[in-house]
């Protein structure tokens, strides 16, 4: 065999090698279809149109909370929600970065909640908010930010590497999403329609520090000049969410940051902004109290909304054809999802308690 024979014989195995190793690794991953299903919340974002005007960055109480479908059925806001379980401050920046590569969104909408994490947390989170990013510097620094001690950046390289010992637990599923999930969301948003009323919420407990760590504070300012770097107005919020507590000592250190950078901060835990909203606990939330489902999201979204137009002169876009085509077939997926859930919630019964999944501080299934 001639030296140029055996080169591309070589090379022909290499390429062989790495489509297998691709293929195999594609099968292996988690498909977040039956279970745990915000895994596919960050790679969803990919398939919007890139043209918005509001985009928000945060954990389950941007994703539960805030129903995009209703800011543009009622204010025609273009938002998307880039959300994940338990996501991190600093996920949340490298997040904010990725979506600067493909627009620039009037405003960013930071949920403040994750500032009480200082350091990474946990694998199976970390990768719920990561896995689903495209590959850039963004990606790549957001990994080296999150791993705890016991991950290896070569696992997010190569899934694979953490995935392999699920070939004895492959499902249909697998087989089934192979190539792509089905939509489950609705511009970043998870509808939930069953309710469950907030009944005996525990107080929180008195910490011996209330101090926010450097880490978080370094990334608030890092999202801050990023924002005033892109001409994207950062607007901070704490969601209306009852547990995890938030404490008033956390609450002023974020108030007093808003001030000093002249920067807007609504907290939707103050009474007399639940009062404006028209929250009720007995009825717009699906476990007690952790989050809002659809007709809390629906309230939140049609004040926010309003604030929104009238703060940020936000124009109504909806009479843009090709933007209202887009959104015409979220909006037709979304009420169908709403009727849906209602006519199995009238049929089995209203779905009491959490889902099939452990609470925000605990693992998630894979």
């Amino acid at each position: 065999m001639t030296k140029k024979k055996v080169v591309q014989s070589g090379v022909a195995m290499a390429v062989s090698a790495a489509v297998l190793t691709a293929a195999a690794q594609r099968l292996v991953q988690p498909k977040y279809m039956a279970d745990v299903v915000e895994g596919n919340l960050i790679a969803d974002y990919y398939k919007s149109g890139f043209d918005h005007d509001v985009v928000f960055v945060g954990d389950c109480e941007c994703y539960e909370n805030f129903s995009p479908v209703t800011l543009w059925e009622k204010n025609g806001i273009s938002s998307a929600i880039r959300g994940s379980a338990q996501q991190l401050i600093w996920q949340s920046y490298y997040l904010l970065e990725d979506t600067l590569r493909y627009e620039k969104p009037d405003v960013a909408v930071f949920n403040v909640l994750s500032m009480k994490y200082d350091t990474p947390q946990n694998e199976a989170y970390n990768r719920m908010s990561i896995e689903g990013m495209r590959w850039s510097k963004s990606k790549a620094d957001c990994i080296r930010a999150s791993m705890t001690e016991e991950e290896s950046f070569l696992s997010y390289v190569f899934p694979i590497l953490r995935y392999h010992s699920r070939w004895n637990e492959l499902t249909a599923e697998d087989f089934r999403y192979y190539f792509g999930a089905k939509p489950n969301f609705f511009s970043g948003y998870y509808l939930r329609a069953d309710i469950k009323a907030a009944e005996n919420v525990p107080e929180g407990r008195p910490l011996t520090d209330y101090s926010f760590g450097e880490t978080c504070w370094e990334y608030l300012e890092k999202m801050r000049v990023l924002c005033e770097e892109n001409d994207v107005k950062l607007l901070l919020i704490k969601a209306p969410s009852l547990y995890p507590y938030w404490y008033d000592e956390w609450d002023a250190q974020i108030t007093e940051y808003a001030a000093a950078h002249n920067l807007p901060y609504l907290n939707f835990l103050d009474e007399k902004r639940i009062a404006e909203v028209g929250i009720d606990f007995t009825t717009d939330t699906y476990d007690g109290g952790l989050h809002m489902n659809v007709y809390g999201a629906e309230k939140l979204s049609v004040w926010l909304g309003e604030y929104l137009s009238e703060e940020f002169s936000l124009e109504d876009r909806r009479k843009e054809p090709e933007l209202a085509a887009y959104w015409l077939d979220i909006c037709v997926r979304y009420h169908t999802e709403f009727e849906k859930q209602k006519e199995n919630l009238r049929i089995y019964g209203n779905v009491k308690g959490i889902p099939e999944k452990e609470e925000e501080n605990g693992t998630p299934k894979e």
